[in-house]
């Protein structure tokens, strides 16, 4: 894997892009219809915000 290649993955992985990826793929894999891009961000936004932990640390 060349260095662009590896900066490339790990953009993606840090900005989210490989979930909706993975998603997408899970849905063809499923045969279900997935949700538009922007509910997904909405989905997971909204997932992040009732999942908050505090930290003492």
């Amino acid at each position: 894997m060349s260095a662009l290649a590896a900066v490339r993955r790990y953009l993606r992985d840090f900005t989210g892009e490989s979930r909706w990826d993975a998603y997408v793929e899970r849905c063809e894999r499923e045969g279900t219809e997935p949700m538009t891009r922007r509910a997904f961000e909405r989905h997971r936004d909204a997932h992040r915000e009732r999942s908050t932990q505090g930290r003492c640390c």
